[in-house]
């Protein structure tokens, strides 16, 4: 297939055209490289995907319909995966027009898109921040999402929303998928792993916020691929008992469908630190700070619907993942001054 991958130089989306490629498909790529976090991270992941025939990279910002249009007529996709966003919790808190640029103004011009084009999928990231005040464990798809806690989890909520709307107005084949606390190498400066890591290894004090009281429901970036691209190999259809009388949020009577993808095994954070310390062979500096604004305590997703439809199962054991990210750490980082604590 010929596959749009937006955001292809993230994280998850990086990885995501990298597999993709490894089976043979076409990936074309775009991202507006951001400077939300560092750049010549997302160009390295780039560059590590350019040299395949099979992969062809454009600078397109979402926000402008007119470029990304021209490039979808060109570049003619069977099916779309659209990863970019402006992500992050507490940076909605400081520049919320961010979020309504790139995650509302962007996606409406990937839906139109789809819409204007035709393609056979749309496979959407949405996020676990969609459960917001939510506090019914594990988090299911089948449960109203109706009290979100930042405007970052606002955004994903609409583009649920969205999603639906075009898939019942136009029939588009929709597919959102809720992501839960993806780590791995490659990944974000911006998040937990990464940021631990760089603070431990300098000596610095890491900041555990809600006294690190929390969980996550850490999900390594390999599984995480799988299910998406088995999610894209099943194109979304209408659920036939689907009942407007007692709506189920996770299908509809539209080419609609959401779930949730992620670990099914939530870890303490304090747990998560402490294989971090191991896998280091450094002991964190802690202070502990009150909860922050934006944020949720614990996540937990319920994986059911993604096991049943398309036989997703993650496998990567915490302590296998930490390492595998530290070794992609120290390689990118070169920290050859604390190799001896990393082997």
């Amino acid at each position: 297939m010929r596959i749009l991958v937006t955001g292809a130089a993230g994280f998850i989306g990086a990885h995501t055209a990298k597999a993709l490629l490894a089976r043979g498909d076409d990936v074309i790529g775009i991202d507006n490289f951001n400077p939300y976090y560092d750049l010549a991270l997302k160009r390295a992941r780039l560059k590590a995907l350019e040299n395949n025939s099979r992969f062809e990279f454009h600078p397109v910002d979402l926000t402008q319909k007119a470029d990304l249009s021209d490039l979808y007529k060109r570049a003619k996709p069977d099916r779309i995966i659209h990863l970019a966003a402006q992500p992050g919790v507490r940076y909605s808190l400081e520049n919320p027009q961010a979020y309504i640029d790139a995650n509302i103004t962007g996606f409406l011009n990937v839906l139109e898109c789809a819409r204007d084009h035709g393609t056979e999928h749309l496979v959407y990231a949405s996020s676990s921040s969609v459960y917001g005040a939510h506090a019914n464990m594990p988090y299911s798809v089948h449960h109203n999402v109706d009290h979100a806690v930042s405007l970052y989890a606002a955004t994903k909520k609409s583009n649920e929303l969205m999603a639906h709307t075009y898939a019942h107005l136009f029939r588009i084949p929709c597919t959102g998928l809720r992501f839960f606390t993806v780590y791995g190498p490659w990944g974000r400066p911006d998040m937990a792993p990464f940021i631990f890591t760089r603070k431990i290894i300098a000596g610095e004090e890491i900041q555990l916020f809600n006294h690190g009281q929390h969980s996550r429901d850490f999900t390594y970036v390999d599984d995480i691929v799988e299910g998406v691209i088995r999610v894209t190999d099943r194109i979304a259809t209408e659920n036939p008992e689907w009942d407007p009388v007692n709506p189920d949020p996770a299908t509809s009577n539209a080419p609609y469908r959401v779930y949730n993808i992620g670990n099914n095994n939530p870890t303490p954070l304090l747990d998560f630190i402490e294989v971090l310390e191991n896998t280091l062979g450094i002991e964190a500096k802690r202070t502990l700070l009150p909860m922050q604004p934006g944020d949720v305590e614990h996540t937990y997703a319920d994986v059911d619907d993604l096991i049943r439809d398309v036989g997703y199962q993650p496998s990567t054991k915490i302590e296998d993942g930490v390492a595998a990210f530290v070794r992609w750490y120290k390689d990118y980082y070169n920290h050859t001054d604390i190799a001896h604590n990393l082997n």
